[in-house]
C-alpha cells in the first residue's frame, strides 16, 4: 500500500493576523497541532461538511473552537478559526478571497 501524501496547508492571512492572536497559547497550540496532524493528513475524514450557505466548506472541532476550511485539490485552505458561538457568521467575509 502506498504512502499517503500530506495536504498542503494554506492560511487566509487574517487567520494568522487576527484569529490566532486572540487565543490563549495552550489552546492555540492544540489548534495548530490539530491543523497540522489531522487536516494535513486527511481533511475529509477529520472534519464535518457544512451545509446551506457554507456548502463546500468543512469544519474541524477542537473543544469549543472551530476551524473552517475548504479543500481544493491537494490544498487545505484554512479560512477562519474561532469560538463556536460566532465563527460561522464571521467566516462569510473571507469566503470570497481567492489564493
Amino acid at each position: 500500500m502506498g504512502q499517503v501524501m500530506p495536504y498542503k496547508l494554506l492560511y487566509h492571512p487574517d487567520v494568522l493576523k487576527e484569529d490566532l492572536t486572540l487565543i490563549l497559547t495552550n489552546i492555540k497550540n492544540r489548534i495548530r497541532r490539530a491543523i497540522e496532524t489531522r487536516l494535513g493528513a486527511d481533511p475529509i475524514l477529520a472534519g464535518q461538511p457544512l451545509r446551506e450557505s457554507l456548502k463546500g466548506h468543512r469544519r474541524l472541532r477542537v473543544g469549543d473552537w472551530r476551524i473552517i476550511y475548504r479543500i481544493e485539490m491537494d490544498t487545505v485552505i484554512i479560512l477562519k478559526v474561532g469560538n463556536r458561538k460566532d465563527v460561522y457568521k464571521e467566516v462569510f467575509r473571507r469566503i470570497r478571497h481567492k489564493y
